[in-house]
């Protein structure tokens, strides 16, 4: 609103992503300045048009190359990104990409910008090494966390508190910023990689699976939709559901939107109650994972034996599973053979998805 001839692109990605997160960031952004009446807002297409002068904030993913790749604006000219949740961006060649579709001159005083905000959950992500290890005289790069964030009040606030007592990992990396160190991931035998669905299912040795890990107010909800050819020892990973405070009733109609409903679901068994709510609500072959001792180290054994592809849309799931590692003893600091309670929620989903492909059926997960 300061600058008139300044245009934004906001960047997931995943397009579906926005309208939950950064859409929704800027509404109330909007509304807490009060500038409710300058600004008109769109779902279809996703944007923001600021009233006076025509101005946008666009919406697009990286999903959707061509979109990004061939944006113009009718006023003015596009001067500054937002790319939300970076490290969701794990090809340094997509960021090149985005980095140089935002071209062009821009008129006296503006000037072009790209931020990045992420939690740095990974230090072998490449933005480290660009941005933090050696950055050029155009990168400014600051870390900040919970404590000088002034917009959080006394609960916002004692989630973090909570998150240091509970989980002092991820406390270091999403309260203070510190750089993740991964070491000794439980899966190594995983690449993302975009892959046609109507291909693969046409295969004639594979088999659809779907898996449900049920989470509330400090887990997400983690729901996996995947492929398995057992004879190829190659699962695709093409879908998931990952949010936190999910009733019963919307994750339903989640799984349900997303065209699910008539498919026979695996669900943490811990949560009867839930799996009975969900079977009343329209997923009418969903089923509890039956439970086994050594379940959860017999059906990583199983999975570490496949190759597993993620399709890039599944962002989560390669967040996941990029940082699921072996536990580390207290005393002694060597790992052991118990995986970390954490980055586990759509890990335990594909596990129960799997159930029916293991041998022998008389073991599952927890």
């Amino acid at each position: 609103m300061q600058y008139p001839a300044a245009n934004t692109l906001v960047v997931r990605k995943v397009f579906r992503t926005l309208k939950d997160s950064c859409f929704a960031q800027l509404k109330w952004a909007i509304h807490r300045l009060g500038v409710e009446a300058w600004w008109d807002i769109k779902e279809s297409p996703l944007e923001m048009t600021y009233r006076p002068t025509g101005q946008k904030i666009l919406f697009r993913g990286l999903d959707d190359p061509l979109k990004v790749t061939s944006i113009t604006v009718e006023v003015g000219v596009l001067c500054w990104v937002w790319i939300e949740e970076a490290y969701e961006i794990s090809r340094e060649a997509d960021f090149d990409m985005l980095n140089e579709s935002v071209r062009g001159e821009c008129p006296p005083g503006l000037f072009k910008q790209i931020t990045l905000t992420f939690n740095p959950w990974n230090e072998h992500h490449w933005m480290k090494k660009r941005f933090f290890d050696a950055p050029d005289a155009e990168t400014l790069a600051i870390t900040t966390n919970y404590t000088c964030n002034e917009w959080l009040d006394d609960a916002d606030r004692r989630v973090f508190e909570d998150m240091r007592e509970r989980n002092p990992r991820r406390y270091r990396v999403a309260g203070l910023g510190e750089w993740g160190i991964v070491d000794g991931l439980v899966y190594e035998n995983f690449e993302e990689k975009p892959f046609s669905l109507d291909e693969i299912r046409a295969l004639k040795s594979v088999r659809s699976a779907f898996g449900l890990d049920y989470g509330y107010t400090n887990d997400p909800t983690a729901f996996v939709a995947l492929l398995i050819d057992t004879s190829a020892r190659t699962i695709w990973v093409f879908d998931e559901i990952y949010e936190r405070g999910m009733s019963n009733e919307r994750i339903a109609e989640a799984i349900i939107k997303a065209g699910y409903a008539k498919e026979k679901i695996r669900a943490d068994s811990a949560e009867p109650k839930s799996t009975a709510r969900l079977y009343s609500l329209g997923l009418s072959r969903i089923e509890a994972a039956r439970k086994g001792k050594d379940s959860i180290n017999n059906g990583i054994d199983f999975i570490q034996d496949y190759k597993i592809f993620i399709h890039p849309r599944c962002v989560n799931f390669i967040t996941e599973i990029s940082n699921y590692t072996w536990d580390t003893d207290s005393k002694t600091g060597q790992k052991i053979n118990k995986p970390i309670d954490d980055f586990n929620h759509l890990m335990d989903a594909m596990r129960y998805a799997l159930e029916d492909f293991m041998k022998p059926a008389h073991f599952s997960f927890e």
